[in-house]
């Protein structure tokens, strides 16, 4: 049995927070160069140009990458192994997003009631999802979630039956109805299976992924690359000004799930795929 005082976490917590809105993941950076040389729209070419300097200046002086600095969605994978001390496990990570949005001046966008819409002031009270996993670590996964983007999410109770080909043209629609407004380029992350509380967040977790590593599941891996076409072709392209590249990367999660259904969720994500990751 390992003991980790909770000051640890809320120390963690603050520094992914400072991490996760100042600098963008290389595997995005890259996946923003090779859009820049493979988008033919000169308006598109140019919007990928200013998300590189955007990026490089949030990096250099260290400021957010964008002004929405999104609810704070913690993915926790606590070890069986580990003995918390020293207090509350969440009250040290709202803590921690408390103290990171405000020393690192990030935006508040948290309200404490969806009706009265009273802002909390410190983007608290974070979303914990919490696994318990074999071992004595813990890892802490942040990703800031901005409403833009999140309010373009969907799920849609299929049925068996409409199959493969009924998922890539729910996923194809969601993304083409969003248009410009998840600003695009952007990443999809979609769930597959489980039932209708779990398949959201699949599509969640989907987002977690290094960009463009494909699903280990071949039949999966194609429908990737079969949706990611399709919604490149709608020609939204970077910022809705038109163009190739609509969507930089497609990832789709799975779970077993009721004979009867077919659960799928599409979370999309802006072009600022925020993220960063700590094990204790």
């Amino acid at each position: 049995m390992r003991e980790i005082h909770v000051q640890k976490i809320t120390a963690a917590v603050a520094e992914l927070c400072r991490k996760a809105n100042y600098f963008l993941g290389e595997d995005v950076v890259g996946a923003l160069q090779k859009g820049l040389q493979e988008e033919v729209s000169p308006a598109g070419r140019d919007v990928f140009r200013q998300l590189l300097e955007n990026a490089r200046i949030a990096r250099e002086e260290e400021v957010p990458l964008c002004q929405d600095t999104g609810s704070a969605v913690l993915f926790v994978d606590l070890g069986q192994e580990v003995l918390l001390t020293g207090g509350d496990f969440n009250e040290a990570i709202n803590e921690g997003v408390r103290q990171g949005y405000r020393q690192s001046f990030l935006r508040s966008s948290i309200v404490s009631d969806p009706l009265e819409r009273v802002n909390t002031g410190d983007n608290t009270p974070a979303i914990v999802q919490l696994r318990i996993v074999p071992g004595e670590k813990i890892k802490l996964t942040l990703a800031p979630k901005g409403g833009g983007s999140e309010n373009m999410s969907a799920v849609r109770m299929l049925t068996p039956a409409q199959g493969a080909e009924g998922l890539v043209d729910f996923v194809v629609e969601t993304v083409t109805r969003a248009g410009a407004s998840p600003c695009p380029p952007v990443v999809v992350g979609v769930g597959l299976g489980g039932n209708f509380e779990m398949v959201a967040l699949l599509a969640k977790k989907a987002l977690l992924r290094p960009l463009g590593e494909p699903h280990p599941k071949a039949v999966y891996a194609r429908l990737e690359r079969e949706i990611l076409e399709k919604i490149n072709k709608s020609g939204i392209g970077p910022q809705g000004f038109g163009g190739r590249i609509t969507a930089l990367a497609v990832h789709l999660e799975t779970a077993p799930c009721h004979i009867a259904s077919l659960p799928a969720a599409v979370n999309i994500n802006c072009h600022a795929a925020r993220h960063a990751q700590i094990v204790l």
